[in-house]
């Protein structure tokens, strides 16, 4: 079973834009997003994936997840089926340590939020964190994709 570990950070500059190594543009719907369960339809750049997501655990440390690449075309189809609310984002990958943050600056009704996130290999995996990083948001649902959807960050009274 493949079991997905992260952390998730607020960004507090842009400083992640030059030292990227790379970044990719994002569009992903949800079939299906139900708390406990989701299935994510993703294009990235010019592939498309699907990915079935569990219940989170460990205080939004830790859940079940399956990513499958599927054809462009399927992926452009599928979209036509998820539920209203489209993610728009890029995706900017730092390397830091032995990690890679992955950076998601959102775009649309999500503008102006900047997230990033690190997989790790086990809970207590020790992580050198770039400078950028701010304040961590590990299992605050308001940051989840899937709830950004339905309550955009546009909408939030801070």
């Amino acid at each position: 079973m493949a079991q997905e570990i992260e952390r998730k950070f607020l960004v507090l500059n842009d400083s992640y834009k030059t030292e990227s190594f790379s970044h990719s543009y994002i569009q992903q719907g949800y079939i299906n997003s139900e708390r406990g369960r989701n299935v994510r339809i993703r294009i990235r750049d010019e592939k498309g994936y699907i990915t079935i997501k569990g219940p989170s655990h460990d205080g939004g440390l830790s859940r079940y997840e399956f990513e499958q690449e599927i054809p462009l075309e399927d992926a452009k189809e599928l979209m036509k089926l998820c539920e209203p609310g489209i993610i728009e984002k890029t995706r900017w990958l730092v390397r830091s340590g032995n990690h890679t943050f992955e950076v998601d600056e959102f775009f649309g009704e999500n503008a102006g939020l900047v997230v990033a996130e690190v997989e790790l290999t086990a809970i207590d995996d020790s992580v050198i964190n770039p400078a950028f990083i701010g304040k961590e948001v590990t299992g605050d649902r308001r940051y989840y994709n899937s709830q950004l959807r339905k309550h955009p960050f546009s909408e939030w009274k801070c």
